[in-house]
């Protein structure tokens, strides 16, 4: 959900400060320049081996909960509230959120209009067209079936970085990656009967959703990287510009709400709060304290717990080749993030800077976000 936005301002501060020698030091995370206080997870300086009140593990397994849980809010908000209210309600709720957190930090919106600019394109690519699509995609199928969409993520960024980033190049792993992550889709679709059962509409917007995602980080590579401004500020400018984006569209589709239901109200509110506002600062810390591969597993556990959270909580159906197709998904997801074995040897066994060193931001996989989420998760 959440996860794609912060992956993506980690990317785009990468050449800002030279990289700093040691375990910390992440090639897509900004690095402060030598002497300076290492940057906390909102982009400003973080007294130097502050403890963690809250362990990164406790932060990674809440990260997991929130965005998987987060296609069952979209679910129970539709139930009473238009696709488009929801996806404005959990915007502005996140960049509440977010806006708290710059105030709280003294930071302050980036200038200049070109920023604005790539930002606003960021906004609908990463925000306001994938979490509209979602909403309108869980109107006709389950959210089990969304949140495995949403794991596709990282197979469509892999394909598009063959054509869009000359420095990503095709290798048997990642194209066998591509193969078998496809050929998970295909199962939880049940290619075999025909695609019976299945509302094609519904499922089409899942997974352009989920395409959505690499399109907008490939665009913000391209477009935003190497500049000066801290993630937290970009984020916060980004969510605020998407938010904006459905206050304009929100009233040309929708009317005035004649109720508000209690239940649907809390699952747009914390859809909005947690998964796309506090996700994003759990989300900076877990990438700054342990870098973002460990970071972008949490990928990996939104799948299992939205299909644990419909089936448990919304009674809906599980068929045998949704779980198993699933889990096809991610297999072929992570073996196009995995690096030969030979690779991994001469690395050594250099703990979290090694293992980091094994992630590209344009690639990887998100959630979208959620969330973003991004991220985020990216963010669903």
């Amino acid at each position: 959900m959440s996860y794609e936005m912060v992956q993506v301002m980690v990317m785009t501060m990468s050449t800002a400060t030279p990289p700093r020698p040691g375990p910390a030091s992440l090639p897509h995370s900004p690095a402060p320049a030598p002497g300076s206080a290492p940057v906390g997870p909102g982009g400003s300086p973080d007294t130097p081996r502050v403890r963690r009140v809250i362990g990164w593990r406790v932060r990674f397994a809440a990260l997991s909960l929130i965005w998987g849980f987060s296609f069952l809010f979209i679910k129970v908000g539709t139930d009473s509230f238009a696709p488009f209210q929801v996806t404005f309600g959990r915007l502005l709720f996140g960049t509440a959120v977010i806006a708290i957190a710059l105030v709280w930090k003294r930071e302050r919106l980036p200038r200049g209009l070109r920023t604005w600019g790539h930002l606003a394109v960021a906004a609908f690519l990463l925000n306001a067209l994938p979490f509209s699509l979602f909403a309108y995609s869980e109107l006709t199928i389950p959210s089990t079936l969304a949140g495995i969409c949403n794991a596709t993520s990282p197979l469509w960024g892999m394909l598009l970085s063959f054509v869009a980033l000359s420095e990503d190049r095709p290798t048997r792993r990642r194209v066998a990656g591509v193969g078998i992550g496809f050929l998970g889709v295909l199962t939880v679709l049940g290619a075999w009967q025909g695609f019976s059962g299945l509302d094609v509409t519904g499922t089409a917007m899942a997974l352009l959703a989920s395409l959505s995602y690499p399109v907008g980080w490939i665009y913000v590579r391209r477009t935003l990287a190497g500049g000066s401004h801290s993630h937290l500020s970009l984020t916060g400018t980004q969510l605020l510009l998407a938010t904006v984006q459905l206050a304009v569209v929100t009233p040309l589709f929708t009317s005035m709400p004649t109720s508000f239901p209690l239940w649907p109200l809390l699952a747009v509110v914390v859809l909005g709060a947690l998964g796309t506002g506090l996700a994003i600062l759990l989300q900076y810390g877990v990438v700054a304290e342990v870098g973002p591969t460990i970071g972008a597993m949490v990928t990996y556990f939104i799948p299992v717990i939205a299909t644990a959270a419909g089936v448990t909580l919304l009674g809906e159906p599980l068929s045998w080749n949704t779980p198993v197709g699933a889990v096809v998904i991610l297999a072929g997801a992570a073996l196009t993030q995995s690096k030969p074995w030979k690779s991994r040897k001469r690395g050594g066994s250099g703990g979290r800077k090694a293992e980091a060193d094994t992630t590209d931001p344009a690639t990887a996989p998100q959630p979208t976000p959620v969330p973003t989420p991004a991220p985020a998760p990216a963010q669903p």
